[in-house]
């Protein structure tokens, strides 16, 4: 039986605002990148990226906030889109990423129809201190056991290429597992000239080395998504992360860059023999 691949597209309803230093991160107003910056994206042009999402098969829809946490004024804005997409697209499945959130945040999320939370630990405890210094790894931590106390689906991952360890990474899969989230988001750094943090280029081969290793420390989740970073990474080699272990991956554009137009993703996964899900449930 042909493998089922999981879709999922993500929507950047506040972008380029938030007041944290994250090395990574071109969102960082910090960091002055020449990227697009606004702080409620008009519900319309919510609507028409999560209609033409659905329309391409996606099943997963991330509602994304650039900001270190969830506020009163950004946690009604968000619950608002989920109401509103909830009527228009029903088959996607919500997901919020929004920073660190309590217990109470997302169990209001929840009630707004938003069936999962999407937060990073971005790196292990140990780097962690490298690429950031005003939140701490422990909170992205809490975060995540505030997510699975709240009965909603946890995904959480990370981004390989920051000059890190092969250690750190092994440390931080292993922190990723203890919490055993249902999705899995692999990143890949994507540099902009703007962001303090030097590329550490990875190799095409050992970037799907590190997707292997990611299925084997984390056996027991659901989905392994290759997400930011996978058009530059493997380019005409994208076929082979799903022979490494993935099974889901994030189409058309990314945060802050473009990815690649979703036929061509399809056309991709159809000339490679494998199914789109239609459900959540399908591995």
């Amino acid at each position: 039986m042909p493998k089922k691949i999981f879709l999922c597209a993500i929507c950047n309803i506040n972008s380029g605002t938030c007041n944290e230093d994250c090395k990574f991160c071109s969102q960082s107003v910090k960091y002055s990148a020449d990227i697009e910056r606004y702080k409620q994206k008009p519900l319309d042009e919510i609507i028409a990226e999560a209609k033409a999402a659905e329309a391409s098969g996606a099943l997963g829809f991330c509602l994304v906030t650039a900001q270190k946490g969830l506020t009163e004024k950004s946690l009604k804005f968000v619950c608002d889109v989920a109401k509103a997409v909830k009527v228009e697209a029903p088959r996607l499945r919500l997901i919020a990423c929004n920073g660190t959130a309590t217990l109470e945040q997302l169990l209001t999320l929840k009630s707004a129809g938003v069936a999962a939370y999407n937060h990073n630990l971005e790196s292990s405890e140990k780097y962690y201190e490298e690429i950031c210094t005003t939140h701490s790894w422990q909170e992205r931590y809490e975060t995540c056991e505030n997510v699975n106390a709240a009965g909603m689906v946890l995904i959480t991952g990370g981004i390989f290429g920051m000059g890190e360890t092969q250690q750190d990474r092994i440390s931080m899969l292993h922190a990723l597992a203890s919490l055993k989230p249902t999705s899995v988001p692999i990143n890949f750094y994507h540099h902009n000239p703007a962001l303090p943090l030097k590329p550490n280029p990875l190799s095409t081969d050992e970037a799907l080395d590190l997707i292997r290793l990611t299925r084997k420390i984390l056996k027991d989740a659901e989905r392994i998504m290759v997400a930011g970073g996978r058009e530059m990474m493997f380019k005409e080699r994208q076929g082979e992360i799903f022979e490494a272990g993935a099974n889901a991956i994030v189409i058309g554009n990314y945060l802050t860059t473009s990815g690649r137009e979703r036929a061509k993703d399809l056309d991709m996964l159809l000339s490679l023999g494998y199914e789109i899900a239609q459900s959540p449930e399908e591995k």
